[in-house]
């Protein structure tokens, strides 16, 4: 099964970022219910304050575990961390037009009753499982691609 099948089977249970970061976790030595812990206030971009997608920041919490900054790393270490988190986020930009959730879901108010109660009319989780797919893809494409 490819990661992104099974962060679209996680994200029947879990939010978006939870999704994400959980189908990568084993890769780095995370396991899933710590995976799951770290990524819960990510979901809905945050809390449902729908800022980055919280696929998105699940992707940059991999890339982290992947190739991020440790004690004593250099400031270039730094500035070459970034432009990966900068490519991948331009990638989906790129795909989608934005990484802000809110705009992602065509201006649904999720932290307003008739905002959630739209979002389960319109089912609007089918795009928010699509953009955890993409992440997936895109992320998966990426680390093959970097060796």
């Amino acid at each position: 099964m490819s990661k992104a099948e099974t962060a679209e089977n996680l994200f029947e249970s879990y939010n978006c970022a939870q999704s994400v970061l959980a189908a990568f976790a084993g890769d780095y030595g995370l396991d899933k219910e710590k995976a799951l812990q770290l990524a819960a206030g990510f979901g809905a971009g945050m809390g449902r304050l729908q800022e980055t997608c919280g696929a998105v920041n699940g992707v940059i919490m991999v890339l982290g575990l992947n190739a991020g900054l440790k004690e004593g790393d250099s400031k270039e270490k730094t500035h070459d961390f970034y432009t990966k988190v900068r490519r991948l986020v331009g990638d989906f930009t790129a795909q989608k037009g934005t990484v802000r959730c809110r705009d992602l879901l065509g201006g649904c108010n999720l932290l307003s009753e008739d905002g959630q109660k739209f979002f389960k009319e319109h089912n609007l989780k089918n795009n928010c499982r699509e953009y955890v797919r993409l992440c997936c893809e895109l992320l998966d494409k990426y680390l093959k691609s970097s060796g």
